[in-house]
């Protein structure tokens, strides 16, 4: 390895959720890595924002258990 250079730690997997809109947030997020680090905050605050109207909504029956 080269004096100054560090590698970084390889993400862990990304583990489906089972619900589609979370589990394509996940999926957005975990790919960051190929991305430049400028666009990391949009990516971000785009997850977080869809993450929120995915909690905030109401389960699916298939969702509940029912």
């Amino acid at each position: 390895m080269d004096e100054g250079v560090v590698d970084a730690p390889a993400p862990p997997d990304v583990e489906p959720t089972g619900v589609d809109a979370v589990d394509r947030v996940l999926a957005e997020v975990d790919g960051l890595a190929d991305r430049p680090v400028a666009e990391h905050v949009a990516v971000f605050e785009a997850a977080h924002e869809r993450l929120r109207r995915a909690l905030d909504a109401a389960p699916a029956a298939d969702q509940r258990g029912a």
